[in-house]
């Protein structure tokens, strides 16, 4: 009997830890998909029930009604298993870590439409038919790209392969899938949200449309890159002309030749930004990628990317 009462205690103890983590989960980050918050549940329901002595010696801390210290006791849980790839706060970790990581390719080539929540016949189109908006930055003044969705895309898909390279480099093929995922899923996110409140797409079936056919590009993008990467600079720079510039042979504004001078500034920043990325433990990206405390980022282009072209023409 006495048996019975101490397995029922502990059964009790474990309903009250994972009802902690639950709120948790549910407090401090409300976008996160139901999928993730469910499969950490579903993990936190597999876990062995511990004895009374280790229920016990978290009674204060379930006691306490705070946030504070649920997030304490979250953070010795999380600590001690996430070093196993493919669990549940491995992913919870993942989805914010590569939230960042994608807002740091995302703003690269940032573009606005000022006209988008008036009347969206005053926006220009290019030829294809694309919304013309207002960015700034090298990719936009030095390199002539139209600030369009395209353009957006393709500019945040480059950056986005070159922290996928060195996430390829994650101790375990489990987490290397895990941050590739949250990854191009922060992207979908971003990517349906632009095509809703800048462009006009009210239509979530056209949005799903669009979105499969950007995942088809992106997977593209892995292919062209790594070949490039594996072939030589004249193969990158072929991709690069492929995306950035959809294989035109004139400027984007249709004025002039292509200056393929351009396309080898992309690619030397490319080699470049590989190359201190490696450097870089995972555990930093974060702070790495844009200026930080006056010091210049990883991402952005350079004079030395420049002189490098310049220098070996």
């Amino acid at each position: 009997m006495a048996s019975k009462s101490v397995s029922f205690s502990s059964a009790r103890e474990l309903r009250r830890v994972q009802h902690g983590l639950s709120q948790l989960l549910n407090t401090t980050s409300a976008s996160i998909p139901y999928s993730i918050r469910r499969s950490y549940s579903l993990s936190a329901s597999k876990t062995t029930i511990p004895s009374r002595n280790t229920a016990s010696s978290h009674q204060f801390l379930l006691s306490t009604p705070t946030l504070c210290a649920q997030h304490r006791y979250a953070s010795q849980l999380a600590k001690s298993i996430l070093p196993r790839p493919g669990t549940a706060a491995e992913t919870y970790v993942a989805y914010g870590f590569t939230q960042k990581l994608f807002e740091a390719c995302s703003s690269q080539a940032d573009y606005s439409i000022p006209d988008a929540s008036g009347n969206r016949d005053k926006i220009p189109k290019n030829e294809a038919g694309e919304d013309i908006g207002v960015g700034d930055g090298w990719w936009y003044k030095d390199l002539g790209l139209i600030p369009t969705f395209s353009t957006w895309s393709q500019v945040t898909f480059l950056h986005m392969y070159l922290l996928t390279v060195r996430l390829r480099a994650l101790p375990s093929h489990e987490s290397v899938q895990t941050y590739s995922r949250h990854l191009i899923d922060h992207f979908s996110h971003n990517a349906e949200h632009r095509m809703d409140v800048l462009h006009g797409f009210t239509s979530r079936t056209l949005r799903n449309k669009f979105l499969k056919d950007l995942f088809i590009q992106w997977r593209g993008v892995l292919a062209a890159y790594d070949e490039g990467l594996a072939k030589g600079d004249a193969v990158l720079g072929a991709a690069v002309w492929r995306n950035l510039w959809k294989a035109n042979h004139t400027s984007p504004d249709n004025q002039e030749d292509i200056d393929w001078t351009k396309v080898a500034y992309v690619v030397a920043y490319m080699r470049r930004s590989l190359y201190e990325l490696s450097k870089v433990h995972e555990a930093d990206l974060i702070l790495s990628l844009e200026r930080h405390a006056g010091k210049p980022g990883i991402f952005g282009i350079t004079e030395d990317d420049k002189k490098l072209v310049e220098t070996g023409r």
